[in-house]
Protein backbone atom coordinates (compact mmCIF):
# COMPACT_ATOMS: atom_id res chain seq x y z
CA UNK A 1 0.00 0.00 0.00
CA UNK A 2 1.31 3.44 -0.91
CA UNK A 3 2.01 5.86 1.94
CA UNK A 4 0.23 9.20 1.86
CA UNK A 5 2.33 12.37 2.02
CA UNK A 6 1.95 12.97 5.76
CA UNK A 7 2.92 9.43 6.72
CA UNK A 8 5.80 9.47 4.25
CA UNK A 9 7.20 12.77 5.54
CA UNK A 10 6.98 11.65 9.18
CA UNK A 11 8.96 8.57 8.22
CA UNK A 12 11.49 10.70 6.35
CA UNK A 13 12.08 12.94 9.38
CA UNK A 14 12.51 9.91 11.66
CA UNK A 15 14.91 8.26 9.21
CA UNK A 16 17.18 11.30 8.99
CA UNK A 17 17.11 11.84 12.75
CA UNK A 18 18.26 8.25 13.31
CA UNK A 19 21.02 8.51 10.68
CA UNK A 20 23.63 11.07 11.77
CA UNK A 21 26.41 9.25 9.83
CA UNK A 22 26.59 6.92 6.80
CA UNK A 23 27.08 4.00 9.21
CA UNK A 24 23.86 4.82 11.02
CA UNK A 25 22.02 5.40 7.74
CA UNK A 26 22.95 1.93 6.47
CA UNK A 27 22.10 0.40 9.84
CA UNK A 28 18.67 2.08 9.75
CA UNK A 29 18.00 0.98 6.15
CA UNK A 30 19.04 -2.58 7.00
CA UNK A 31 16.56 -2.61 9.89
CA UNK A 32 13.78 -1.36 7.58
CA UNK A 33 14.57 -4.08 5.04
CA UNK A 34 14.74 -6.86 7.63
CA UNK A 35 11.37 -5.76 9.04
CA UNK A 36 9.95 -5.93 5.49
CA UNK A 37 11.14 -9.52 5.01
CA UNK A 38 14.41 -9.01 3.15
CA UNK A 39 17.29 -11.40 3.88
CA UNK A 40 20.82 -10.16 4.51
CA UNK A 41 23.70 -11.54 2.46
CA UNK A 42 27.40 -11.37 3.36
CA UNK A 43 30.05 -10.67 0.74
CA UNK A 44 32.34 -13.21 2.44
CA UNK A 45 29.87 -16.07 1.97
CA UNK A 46 28.64 -18.04 -1.01
CA UNK A 47 25.24 -16.76 -2.10
CA UNK A 48 22.19 -18.85 -2.79
CA UNK A 49 19.43 -16.55 -3.99
CA UNK A 50 16.08 -17.80 -5.24
CA UNK A 51 13.55 -16.43 -7.71
CA UNK A 52 11.15 -14.09 -6.00
CA UNK A 53 13.62 -13.53 -3.14
CA UNK A 54 14.35 -10.16 -1.53
CA UNK A 55 17.89 -9.47 -0.36
CA UNK A 56 20.42 -6.85 0.70
CA UNK A 57 24.16 -6.68 1.29
CA UNK A 58 26.35 -4.03 2.89
CA UNK A 59 29.99 -3.01 2.45
CA UNK A 60 32.06 -1.21 5.08
CA UNK A 61 28.86 -0.62 7.02
CA UNK A 62 28.43 2.60 5.02
CA UNK A 63 27.10 1.33 1.65
CA UNK A 64 24.14 -0.91 0.92
CA UNK A 65 22.63 -2.65 -2.10
CA UNK A 66 19.11 -4.08 -1.82
CA UNK A 67 17.27 -5.94 -4.56
CA UNK A 68 14.38 -8.19 -5.52
CA UNK A 69 15.00 -11.29 -7.62
CA UNK A 70 12.50 -11.74 -10.46
CA UNK A 71 10.10 -14.66 -10.49
CA UNK A 72 11.10 -17.25 -13.05
CA UNK A 73 14.40 -18.86 -14.08
CA UNK A 74 17.88 -17.33 -13.88
CA UNK A 75 17.63 -15.94 -17.41
CA UNK A 76 14.91 -13.56 -16.19
CA UNK A 77 17.75 -11.33 -15.00
CA UNK A 78 18.75 -10.79 -18.61
CA UNK A 79 15.56 -8.76 -19.02
CA UNK A 80 17.46 -6.07 -17.13
CA UNK A 81 17.61 -4.40 -13.73
CA UNK A 82 15.72 -1.29 -12.68
CA UNK A 83 18.49 0.47 -10.76
CA UNK A 84 18.39 3.50 -8.50
CA UNK A 85 21.51 5.12 -7.07
CA UNK A 86 21.98 7.51 -4.15
CA UNK A 87 24.67 8.20 -1.56
CA UNK A 88 24.81 7.91 2.22
CA UNK A 89 27.39 10.60 3.03
CA UNK A 90 26.99 14.34 3.58
CA UNK A 91 29.48 17.19 4.11
CA UNK A 92 30.42 17.45 7.77
CA UNK A 93 33.23 17.86 10.30
CA UNK A 94 35.17 14.64 10.94
CA UNK A 95 37.11 14.10 14.16
CA UNK A 96 40.84 13.73 13.54
CA UNK A 97 42.63 10.52 14.67
CA UNK A 98 44.49 12.32 17.49
CA UNK A 99 42.12 15.22 18.08
CA UNK A 100 42.83 16.39 21.64
CA UNK A 101 43.47 20.15 21.87
CA UNK A 102 43.97 22.09 25.09
CA UNK A 103 44.06 25.80 24.36
CA UNK A 104 43.90 28.57 26.95
CA UNK A 105 42.35 26.18 29.50
CA UNK A 106 39.66 24.87 27.13
CA UNK A 107 39.30 21.34 25.74
CA UNK A 108 38.61 21.14 22.01
CA UNK A 109 38.80 18.52 19.25
CA UNK A 110 40.64 18.91 15.98
CA UNK A 111 38.42 18.31 12.95
CA UNK A 112 38.84 17.84 9.23
CA UNK A 113 36.27 19.19 6.78
CA UNK A 114 34.64 16.31 4.88
CA UNK A 115 33.34 17.27 1.43
CA UNK A 116 32.30 20.72 0.24
CA UNK A 117 30.71 21.87 3.48
CA UNK A 118 29.15 25.31 3.81
CA UNK A 119 31.04 26.21 7.00
CA UNK A 120 29.43 29.42 8.29
CA UNK A 121 26.21 27.71 9.48
CA UNK A 122 28.22 25.35 11.71
CA UNK A 123 28.92 28.14 14.20
CA UNK A 124 26.78 28.49 17.34
CA UNK A 125 24.95 25.18 16.85
CA UNK A 126 24.40 22.49 19.49
CA UNK A 127 26.60 19.66 18.22
CA UNK A 128 26.88 16.00 19.09
CA UNK A 129 29.16 13.18 17.90
CA UNK A 130 28.36 9.89 16.16
CA UNK A 131 30.09 7.25 14.08
CA UNK A 132 31.99 3.98 14.28
CA UNK A 133 34.59 3.00 16.89
CA UNK A 134 36.98 0.05 16.54
CA UNK A 135 38.35 -1.39 19.76
CA UNK A 136 40.29 -4.19 21.41
CA UNK A 137 38.45 -6.55 23.73
CA UNK A 138 39.89 -8.07 26.90
CA UNK A 139 40.44 -11.34 25.06
CA UNK A 140 42.59 -9.39 22.56
CA UNK A 141 40.14 -9.77 19.65
CA UNK A 142 39.00 -6.82 17.55
CA UNK A 143 35.46 -5.49 17.47
CA UNK A 144 33.58 -2.37 16.41
CA UNK A 145 30.34 -0.64 17.26
CA UNK A 146 28.31 2.43 16.37
CA UNK A 147 27.97 5.22 18.88
CA UNK A 148 25.73 8.25 18.99
CA UNK A 149 26.13 10.59 21.94
CA UNK A 150 22.76 12.19 21.01
CA UNK A 151 22.99 15.01 23.57
CA UNK A 152 24.74 18.30 22.71
CA UNK A 153 28.39 18.01 23.74
CA UNK A 154 30.09 20.71 21.67
CA UNK A 155 29.76 24.13 20.06
CA UNK A 156 31.84 26.29 17.71
CA UNK A 157 31.36 29.80 19.14
CA UNK A 158 31.46 32.72 16.73
CA UNK A 159 33.86 35.56 17.36
CA UNK A 160 31.86 38.53 18.64
CA UNK A 161 31.20 41.22 16.06
CA UNK A 162 32.87 43.73 18.42
CA UNK A 163 36.15 41.93 17.69
CA UNK A 164 35.56 41.55 13.96
CA UNK A 165 33.75 44.58 12.54
CA UNK A 166 33.83 43.09 9.00
CA UNK A 167 32.18 39.78 9.99
CA UNK A 168 28.97 40.54 8.10
CA UNK A 169 30.69 41.63 4.91
CA UNK A 170 33.58 39.29 4.25
CA UNK A 171 33.86 36.49 6.73
CA UNK A 172 36.47 33.91 5.76
CA UNK A 173 37.01 30.69 7.70
CA UNK A 174 40.30 28.92 8.30
CA UNK A 175 39.47 25.21 8.48
CA UNK A 176 42.48 24.48 10.69
CA UNK A 177 42.18 27.23 13.29
CA UNK A 178 38.62 28.61 13.27
CA UNK A 179 36.41 25.53 13.60
CA UNK A 180 37.74 23.14 16.29
CA UNK A 181 34.62 22.60 18.44
CA UNK A 182 34.67 23.48 22.14
CA UNK A 183 33.73 20.58 24.44
CA UNK A 184 34.79 21.48 27.98
CA UNK A 185 36.80 23.61 30.35
CA UNK A 186 40.12 21.77 30.41
CA UNK A 187 40.36 21.73 34.19
CA UNK A 188 37.01 19.89 34.43
CA UNK A 189 37.86 17.25 31.83
CA UNK A 190 40.52 14.75 32.80
CA UNK A 191 42.03 12.16 30.53
CA UNK A 192 41.92 11.88 26.74
CA UNK A 193 39.14 11.76 24.18
CA UNK A 194 39.94 8.09 23.49
CA UNK A 195 39.43 7.35 27.18
CA UNK A 196 36.08 9.14 27.05
CA UNK A 197 35.17 7.10 23.95
CA UNK A 198 36.08 3.87 25.72
CA UNK A 199 33.54 4.62 28.45
CA UNK A 200 30.89 5.17 25.76
CA UNK A 201 31.77 1.88 24.06
CA UNK A 202 31.71 0.02 27.37
CA UNK A 203 28.04 0.95 27.75
CA UNK A 204 27.42 -1.49 24.87
CA UNK A 205 30.42 -3.81 25.28
CA UNK A 206 31.56 -4.21 28.87
CA UNK A 207 34.60 -6.20 27.74
CA UNK A 208 36.02 -3.35 25.62
CA UNK A 209 39.59 -2.65 26.74
CA UNK A 210 41.10 -0.06 24.40
CA UNK A 211 39.95 2.20 21.58
CA UNK A 212 42.17 1.64 18.54
CA UNK A 213 40.55 3.85 15.89
CA UNK A 214 37.38 5.70 15.00
CA UNK A 215 35.44 7.39 12.19
CA UNK A 216 33.40 10.03 13.97
CA UNK A 217 31.51 13.11 12.83
CA UNK A 218 29.98 16.10 14.51
CA UNK A 219 26.32 16.74 13.71
CA UNK A 220 23.61 19.24 14.60
CA UNK A 221 21.26 18.00 17.33
CA UNK A 222 18.33 20.14 16.12
CA UNK A 223 15.69 17.66 14.98
CA UNK A 224 14.37 17.59 11.40
CA UNK A 225 11.08 19.46 11.07
CA UNK A 226 8.28 20.55 8.79
CA UNK A 227 8.35 24.36 8.62
CA UNK A 228 6.39 27.12 6.90
CA UNK A 229 2.96 28.64 7.46
CA UNK A 230 1.38 25.53 5.89
CA UNK A 231 4.32 23.18 6.62
CA UNK A 232 5.40 23.57 3.01
CA UNK A 233 9.05 22.77 3.71
CA UNK A 234 11.24 20.06 5.19
CA UNK A 235 14.18 21.48 7.17
CA UNK A 236 16.94 19.11 8.18
CA UNK A 237 20.59 18.21 8.08
CA UNK A 238 21.69 15.64 5.49
CA UNK A 239 18.73 16.03 3.11
CA UNK A 240 21.52 15.66 0.55
CA UNK A 241 21.30 12.76 0.16
CA UNK A 242 19.47 10.78 2.85
CA UNK A 243 16.19 12.00 1.37
CA UNK A 244 16.95 10.03 -1.80
CA UNK A 245 18.03 6.96 0.19
CA UNK A 246 14.72 6.97 2.04
CA UNK A 247 12.68 7.47 -1.15
CA UNK A 248 14.30 4.51 -2.89
CA UNK A 249 14.25 2.12 0.07
CA UNK A 250 10.54 2.80 0.71
CA UNK A 251 9.73 2.26 -2.98
CA UNK A 252 11.71 -1.00 -3.10
CA UNK A 253 10.01 -2.38 0.01
CA UNK A 254 6.64 -1.88 -1.69
CA UNK A 255 7.77 -3.31 -5.06
CA UNK A 256 6.80 -6.78 -6.28
CA UNK A 257 9.19 -9.42 -7.66
CA UNK A 258 8.03 -9.47 -11.27
CA UNK A 259 11.37 -7.90 -12.23
CA UNK A 260 14.78 -7.27 -10.70
CA UNK A 261 14.62 -3.95 -8.85
CA UNK A 262 17.76 -2.70 -7.13
CA UNK A 263 18.62 0.16 -4.79
CA UNK A 264 22.29 1.18 -4.55
CA UNK A 265 23.34 3.59 -1.79
CA UNK A 266 27.09 4.14 -1.78
CA UNK A 267 29.46 6.20 0.37
CA UNK A 268 32.03 8.94 -0.34
CA UNK A 269 30.13 10.72 -3.13
CA UNK A 270 30.94 14.07 -1.56
CA UNK A 271 34.68 13.41 -1.97
CA UNK A 272 34.68 11.80 -5.43
CA UNK A 273 33.33 8.25 -4.82
CA UNK A 274 36.82 6.78 -5.24
CA UNK A 275 36.72 4.07 -2.58
CA UNK A 276 35.81 0.42 -2.11
CA UNK A 277 32.35 1.44 -0.89
CA UNK A 278 31.96 4.37 -3.30
CA UNK A 279 30.41 4.50 -6.76
CA UNK A 280 33.84 4.21 -8.38
CA UNK A 281 34.45 0.98 -6.45
CA UNK A 282 33.50 -2.56 -7.41
CA UNK A 283 30.43 -2.98 -5.19
CA UNK A 284 27.64 -2.76 -7.78
CA UNK A 285 29.48 -4.66 -10.50
CA UNK A 286 30.39 -7.39 -8.02
CA UNK A 287 26.76 -7.85 -6.95
CA UNK A 288 25.49 -8.00 -10.54
CA UNK A 289 28.14 -10.55 -11.56
CA UNK A 290 27.40 -12.77 -8.55
CA UNK A 291 23.69 -12.80 -9.36
CA UNK A 292 24.39 -13.75 -12.96
CA UNK A 293 27.02 -16.35 -12.07
CA UNK A 294 24.56 -18.00 -9.72
CA UNK A 295 22.52 -19.03 -12.75
CA UNK A 296 25.36 -21.11 -14.21
CA UNK A 297 27.14 -20.46 -17.52
CA UNK A 298 30.05 -18.85 -15.65
CA UNK A 299 32.17 -19.12 -18.78
CA UNK A 300 29.79 -16.66 -20.47
CA UNK A 301 29.63 -14.29 -17.51
CA UNK A 302 31.01 -11.28 -19.40
CA UNK A 303 28.49 -11.77 -22.18
CA UNK A 304 25.60 -12.25 -19.75
CA UNK A 305 26.66 -9.14 -17.82
CA UNK A 306 26.71 -7.06 -21.00
CA UNK A 307 23.29 -8.35 -22.04
CA UNK A 308 21.90 -7.44 -18.62
CA UNK A 309 23.39 -3.93 -18.73
CA UNK A 310 21.95 -3.30 -22.19
CA UNK A 311 18.46 -3.97 -20.83
CA UNK A 312 18.92 -1.95 -17.62
CA UNK A 313 18.37 1.64 -16.53
CA UNK A 314 19.77 3.71 -13.64
CA UNK A 315 17.98 6.56 -11.90
CA UNK A 316 20.81 8.52 -10.26
CA UNK A 317 18.97 10.39 -7.52
CA UNK A 318 20.66 13.34 -5.83
CA UNK A 319 19.34 16.71 -4.72
CA UNK A 320 19.09 19.60 -7.19
CA UNK A 321 19.44 23.36 -6.69
CA UNK A 322 16.12 25.13 -6.30
CA UNK A 323 15.87 28.80 -7.31
CA UNK A 324 16.61 30.81 -4.18
CA UNK A 325 14.24 33.82 -4.12
CA UNK A 326 17.05 36.10 -2.90
CA UNK A 327 19.49 34.95 -5.58
CA UNK A 328 17.42 34.39 -8.72
CA UNK A 329 20.29 35.58 -10.92
CA UNK A 330 22.35 32.52 -9.95
CA UNK A 331 20.15 30.38 -12.23
CA UNK A 332 19.47 30.07 -15.94
CA UNK A 333 16.21 31.89 -16.55
CA UNK A 334 14.54 28.94 -18.30
CA UNK A 335 15.77 26.22 -15.96
CA UNK A 336 15.03 27.31 -12.42
CA UNK A 337 13.45 24.54 -10.33
CA UNK A 338 10.90 25.56 -7.72
CA UNK A 339 10.32 23.77 -4.42
CA UNK A 340 7.11 21.73 -4.33
CA UNK A 341 6.87 21.72 -8.13
CA UNK A 342 8.08 18.17 -8.69
CA UNK A 343 11.33 16.25 -9.19
CA UNK A 344 14.08 17.77 -11.31
CA UNK A 345 15.86 16.32 -14.36
CA UNK A 346 19.49 17.48 -14.32
CA UNK A 347 21.18 18.08 -17.68
CA UNK A 348 24.72 19.13 -18.57
CA UNK A 349 26.21 19.18 -22.07
CA UNK A 350 29.67 18.46 -20.63
CA UNK A 351 28.50 15.22 -19.00
CA UNK A 352 28.64 16.37 -15.40
CA UNK A 353 25.21 14.73 -15.37
CA UNK A 354 24.49 11.52 -17.28
CA UNK A 355 21.00 12.38 -18.58
CA UNK A 356 20.41 11.95 -22.31
CA UNK A 357 17.34 12.46 -24.48
CA UNK A 358 16.23 8.82 -24.25
CA UNK A 359 16.56 8.53 -20.48
CA UNK A 360 14.88 11.93 -20.07
CA UNK A 361 11.93 10.87 -22.23
CA UNK A 362 11.58 7.64 -20.25
CA UNK A 363 11.57 9.43 -16.88
CA UNK A 364 9.08 12.02 -18.11
CA UNK A 365 6.78 9.20 -19.21
CA UNK A 366 6.87 7.82 -15.65
CA UNK A 367 5.96 11.25 -14.27
CA UNK A 368 3.11 11.59 -16.76
CA UNK A 369 1.77 8.17 -15.80
CA UNK A 370 1.79 9.16 -12.10
CA UNK A 371 0.47 12.67 -12.80
CA UNK A 372 3.53 14.11 -11.07
CA UNK A 373 4.96 17.47 -12.25
CA UNK A 374 8.54 17.42 -13.50
CA UNK A 375 11.18 20.16 -13.91
CA UNK A 376 14.58 20.62 -15.57
CA UNK A 377 17.83 22.07 -14.28
CA UNK A 378 20.71 23.37 -16.38
CA UNK A 379 23.46 25.41 -14.73
CA UNK A 380 24.17 28.92 -16.01
CA UNK A 381 26.58 28.78 -18.94
CA UNK A 382 29.04 31.05 -17.10
CA UNK A 383 29.14 28.89 -13.94
CA UNK A 384 30.71 25.56 -13.06
CA UNK A 385 28.55 22.48 -12.56
CA UNK A 386 28.66 19.89 -9.83
CA UNK A 387 28.34 16.18 -10.52
CA UNK A 388 26.87 12.97 -9.10
CA UNK A 389 27.34 9.22 -9.10
CA UNK A 390 25.42 9.18 -12.41
CA UNK A 391 28.31 9.82 -14.83
CA UNK A 392 30.63 7.61 -12.74
CA UNK A 393 28.29 4.61 -12.87
CA UNK A 394 27.28 5.20 -16.47
CA UNK A 395 30.92 5.30 -17.55
CA UNK A 396 32.02 2.24 -15.55
CA UNK A 397 29.05 -0.01 -16.37
CA UNK A 398 27.77 1.44 -19.64
CA UNK A 399 24.24 1.57 -18.23
CA UNK A 400 21.72 4.07 -19.59
CA UNK A 401 21.34 6.72 -16.87
CA UNK A 402 19.37 9.81 -15.90
CA UNK A 403 20.26 12.27 -13.13
CA UNK A 404 17.27 13.47 -11.13
CA UNK A 405 16.58 14.86 -7.67
CA UNK A 406 14.47 16.96 -5.37
CA UNK A 407 14.99 20.77 -5.51
CA UNK A 408 16.72 22.05 -2.40
CA UNK A 409 17.94 25.27 -0.78
CA UNK A 410 21.16 25.64 1.25
CA UNK A 411 22.74 22.49 -0.16
CA UNK A 412 25.77 21.37 1.90
CA UNK A 413 24.73 23.54 4.84
CA UNK A 414 24.33 22.09 8.31
CA UNK A 415 20.58 22.52 7.73
CA UNK A 416 19.04 22.26 4.27
CA UNK A 417 15.53 22.95 2.99
CA UNK A 418 13.30 21.01 0.59
CA UNK A 419 9.61 21.09 -0.33
CA UNK A 420 7.33 18.82 1.70
CA UNK A 421 5.56 17.67 -1.50
CA UNK A 422 8.60 16.80 -3.56
CA UNK A 423 10.02 13.73 -1.81
CA UNK A 424 6.58 12.12 -1.91
CA UNK A 425 6.25 13.00 -5.59
CA UNK A 426 9.56 11.29 -6.27
CA UNK A 427 8.60 8.26 -4.18
CA UNK A 428 5.52 7.78 -6.33
CA UNK A 429 7.56 7.98 -9.55
CA UNK A 430 10.20 5.53 -8.29
CA UNK A 431 7.43 3.11 -7.32
CA UNK A 432 6.07 3.37 -10.87
CA UNK A 433 9.61 2.73 -12.15
CA UNK A 434 9.74 -0.40 -9.97
CA UNK A 435 6.50 -1.55 -11.57
CA UNK A 436 4.04 -0.46 -8.89
CA UNK A 437 1.41 2.10 -9.90
CA UNK A 438 0.19 4.33 -7.07
CA UNK A 439 -3.42 3.64 -6.17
Amino acid sequence: MSMNKDLFNRGLLDFIASSPTPFHAVDTMAAMLLKAGFSQLDEQDAWSVVSGGRYFVTRNGSAIIAFTMPDGNSDSLLDGVRLTGAHTDSPCLRVKPQPDLRTNQYFQLGVEVYGGALLNPWFDRDLSIAGRVDFLKRDKTLASCLINLEKPVAVIPSLAIHLDKEANSSRSINAQTDIPPLLAVATSFEGTFDEYLLKQVQKQHADAEQVLSHELSFYDTQAPALVGLQEEFVASARLDNLLSCYVTICALIEADTLACNMVVCTDHEEVGSNSACGAQGSFLKSVLERLLAGGGNETKLAERTERLIRQSMLLSIDNAHGVHPNYVDKHDGNHGPMLNAGPVIKVNANQRYASNSRSIAYFKSLCLAEKVPVQSFVVRSDMGCGSTIGPITAASLGVDTIDIGVPTFAMHSIRELAGSDDAHHLYRVVKRYFGVATK
